[in-house]
């Protein structure tokens, strides 16, 4: 499937149109960034790793009665999907107490949460992201009250699912963000992206840190090991790219 005409060049991704008109090219580029942008770097394969195992979990989460946008990956860096009409909001999924949620209330760092703590942000880099209710998301007009459900709904079913993914491999969800989007029919399913761009995790004995906060904390040198070791620990040999 060939690429047609440029819809969306976001931080990390580039999206286009396909001879499909319900689907579209999503492009992980190498770029690595930080607030909100200000900060980036390009780090070797980094976009191949996170859109297979994006994809991996995708197909997991499909397995478990979570639809998602993914359709096929047929290059390392390069997933076709469903065309979604997004959601422009953020739905934040929390195990253990760590990060602006620390420094923001009165929570002990480290902390297992039960039951987790669900956030919502609007999605928007020149507001910086700010925190949701359902007032505000009322105000704004980007969604119903029944649709902020079913994304919570969906939301908590995925942690439930990932939670287990990973402690397989050996490794602790400490924290998520998803998106979700609608079809052509008005169904809302997961999109974007599930990677260590997005995700806190923890190796589940030494505690290291395994995704882009080490970027965040200027690890630079220690990121692209950490999402190596990510993907080496739950893409099996079978499903792994020669790249």
């Amino acid at each position: 499937m060939n690429k047609k005409e440029l819809i969306n060049s976001g931080k990390v991704k580039s999206v286009f149109t396909t001879d499909n008109d319900d689907e579209v090219i999503i492009e992980f580029r190498d770029d690595m960034t930080a607030g909100d942008g200000a900060r980036k770097e390009v780090m070797d394969k980094k976009g191949s790793y996170n859109a297979i195992i994006s994809s991996k979990i995708f197909k997991v989460l499909e397995e478990n009665g979570i639809e998602t946008q993914f359709v096929d990956l047929p290059e390392p860096n390069v997933m076709i999907a469903k065309k979604l009409e997004m959601i422009p909001i953020e739905v934040i999924v929390r195990n253990i107490a760590t990060g602006s949620l620390v420094r923001k209330y009165p929570i002990q760092e480290g902390i297992r949460l039960e039951p987790p703590v669900v956030e919502m942000d609007y999605k928007d880099d020149d507001y910086h992201d700010p925190m949701l209710n359902f007032s505000l998301i009322q105000a704004l007009g980007i969604a119903t009250q029944e649709e902020v459900d079913i994304l919570i709904e969906k939301a908590l079913k995925i942690n439930e699912v990932l939670t287990k993914f990973f402690a397989d491999a050996g490794i602790i969800l400490v924290d998520f963000k998803v998106e979700f989007g609608k079809d052509k029919d008005g169904k809302i399913l997961l999109g974007d992206e599930i990677s260590p761009d997005g995700c806190r995790l923890w190796d589940s004995e030494t505690l290291d840190m395994l995704d882009k906060e080490l970027f965040r904390k200027g690890k630079d040198n220690e990121v692209m090991n950490a999402y190596v070791e990510v993907y080496n620990r739950v893409i099996p040999d079978d499903e792994k790219f020669d790249f």
